[in-house]
């Protein structure tokens, strides 16, 4: 249940794991200025901010090149000298990473700084496993993010993630069959339909939209972005409850249930993972792809059928709701060990890998999406791709991960929705089983 690195691509896809397993068996505890912004600090963190040394885990970034993790590690010591920091290489696998910190951590050991998944707060916060950050960084350093990321990364009020780069949902469409169609890039939902059923009509593509419907995480990320969209929500203010059965949430994945009957989309999606529908759009058989940033480039490598043909675009929302549509967050936040001797330096490495300097370096040099606002804005980034150029336009949503059992809650999600897909669920019953499975996870108490 976590954004699991995608190699190929320097980004991350979604798989199915048994986390609530893996974990348990490691640990009872547990089952997207050349500094950083300012900040405005609300607790005294122990050591001296300039002066010390840190380790910092991280998985690879990127698998070709540079090494993003050195390039970055170079600069913050350059401009902090009296600060050394040492990399430790993190596993690539998200789970085995999580597990293998959970061990750590809760023997009294690990790394300072940890680069983990934006999923992880809720679940490492509760079991003390993660320094609640906005006990010495105030809002004038929080303010400094993307709308939507310091949400996802809170948890009991406290904010535990330093968003550190994120991955989201994007429309990618055929610009050659717009234009040849004389369409404009659609922004809701009902015109995407009317827009890919024409184009099916002239057999122009097999498909009008491929998304991710398959019995895993990638549907609940999908999900989440069409109960947006209708206004809806997973749980209650506090988390400790389901809002899930609600008419938005019906609304939701009724039109999403009418993507497959219509045949606007695939019979087959209740299969599809982000490769499926991948490969159907780089075959050249679907008008519109829901999918993460690594999209595009993809789309444009040697053995596609739609090099310089296609355009990428904030998601759609349905009519008459303000535009753009939602979407999902995924991505890497900075966590600080509550066992670190130094917390005033990790908080230092913290704000300077957040700040311009580092969100700079890393759109404009590795593509990644930066998470600092002023960053994703700015002309040079814009300038760097076309899925960075539209970044700033987008709306963001958080997964319901603001409870420990966030992997429960996300199964109620995904397999429901899948059965819907696949036709054996009606939409009203789907969500009133993921309402009573909701409830009965965050009634669980801890991984």
């Amino acid at each position: 249940m976590n954004i699991a690195r995608h190699h190929g691509h320097s980004r991350r896809t979604l798989r199915v794991t048994a986390i609530a397993t893996a974990i348990a068996t490691v640990a009872v505890l547990s089952a997207c200025s050349s500094g950083g912004g300012g900040s405005t600090s609300t607790g005294t963190p122990t050591g001296n901010p300039t002066k010390g040394s840190i380790t910092w885990w991280a998985s690879p970034i990127t698998t070709s090149g540079a090494d993003p993790r050195t390039v970055l590690i170079n600069a913050f010591e350059k401009a902090y000298p009296n600060i050394k920091v040492k990399l430790i290489s993190a596993p690539n696998d998200t789970d085995t990473n999580r597990a293998t910190l959970t061990t750590q951590i809760s023997g009294g050991g690990g790394p300072d700084v940890y680069m983990g998944d934006v999923i992880w707060p809720a679940q490492f916060g509760a079991h003390q496993l993660a320094l609640p950050l906005s006990k010495y960084l105030g809002s004038s350093y929080w303010n400094t993010f993307a709308s939507g990321l310091v949400a996802g990364a809170t948890y009991n009020s406290q904010v535990y993630g330093a968003p550190f780069f994120e991955d989201q949902g994007f429309l990618y469409y055929r610009k050659d069959i717009l234009a040849a169609d004389g369409l404009k890039v659609p922004t809701t939902w009902e015109q995407l339909v009317s827009d890919a059923k024409l184009a099916q009509s002239k057999g122009q593509v097999k498909y009008g939209y491929v998304f991710q419907g398959a019995n895993y995480e990638g549907a609940t990320c999908d999900y989440m972005e069409f109960l947006a969209d209708a206004g809806g929500k997973v749980l209650n203010t506090k988390g400790d409850a389901s809002a899930i059965d609600s008419a938005a949430a019906t609304k939701a994945l009724t039109f999403e249930q009418s993507l497959v009957t219509s045949g606007v989309s695939p019979q087959a999606t209740s299969t599809f993972q982000e490769t499926q529908s991948m490969n159907a759009f780089s075959a050249g058989d679907s008008l519109f792809l829901r999918n993460w940033d690594y999209a595009y480039s993809t789309s444009q490598a040697s053995g596609s059928a739609v090099i310089g043909k296609v355009g990428v675009a904030p998601m759609p929302t349905f009519q008459g709701e303000s535009t753009p549509g939602y979407s999902n967050i995924g991505g890497w936040n900075l966590y600080v060990n509550p066992h670190s001797k130094n917390v005033a330096a990790d908080l230092t490495f913290i704000k300077w890998m957040t700040g311009k300097t580092a969100q700079t370096d890393l759109a404009t040099q590795f593509s990644e999406i930066p998470t600092n606002a002023a960053v994703r804005s700015s002309s040079t980034v814009k300038n760097a791709n076309p899925v960075l150029a539209i970044v700033s336009t987008t709306k963001l949503v958080p997964r319901p991960a603001q409870t420990p059992n966030y992997p429960e809650v996300s199964q109620a999600i995904y397999s429901n929705v899948n059965g819907v897909l696949a036709g054996s669920l009606t939409p009203k019953a789907a969500i009133q089983k993921a309402n009573s499975q909701i409830n009965t996870a965050v009634k669980n108490g801890g991984l």
